[in-house]
């Protein structure tokens, strides 16, 4: 008997859009989602990182999504939400149009990502799957920043823990 029989089990995401795309992110490294707030801008930082938030005494920097991914910015609505992600054990937020819900999608029935060739990065996207009608990119949230950028983010946070003190 063949023993290459893919094993299916479910795994959840919490998908959320930015304009009309949806994204997912693996539910295990989701910390919370909450309402938009107040963000302190950082100098010195990326284009696309917004700043930081204290977040019950915890400094977190949060990233525009739509900026990361090379999107027009937008207006905040009563929809936008902060994301918190752990991210090789630092809390980021991810600033997101609309969160949407916890999918339980069957890994099975995730795809590999379509190569778009060299001058387009969608490294950060490690699965496509299908809810409903909709294409869902299952993010890698490891690969939405280069090592040195975590690095940053660390010290961003150091940072702002020492002057709050």
């Amino acid at each position: 008997m063949e023993s290459n029989i893919v094993q299916s089990r479910k795994e959840r995401y919490l998908t959320f859009f930015l304009g009309e795309e949806q994204y997912g992110i693996s539910i295990d490294r989701i910390k919370e989602i909450i309402a938009m707030m107040k963000v302190t801008q950082v100098p010195k930082t990326p284009h696309y990182m917004r700043g930081v938030i204290n977040l019950r005494g915890s400094i977190i920097p949060v990233v525009d999504t739509r900026l990361r991914f090379g999107m027009e910015p937008q207006e905040e609505t009563m929809h936008t939400a902060i994301i918190i992600v752990e991210v090789e054990k630092v809390n980021i937020g991810f600033i997101v149009d609309r969160v949407e819900e916890v999918a339980s999608i069957d890994t099975a029935r995730l795809s590999e990502p379509p190569k778009f060739g060299s001058h387009i990065d969608t490294d950060f996207i490690c699965a496509m799957a299908q809810i409903e009608e909709n294409v869902v990119m299952i993010l890698d949230v490891l690969k939405l920043f280069e090592a040195d950028e975590l690095v940053s983010l660390e010290q961003i946070q150091q940072i702002q823990m020492r002057e709050g003190e």
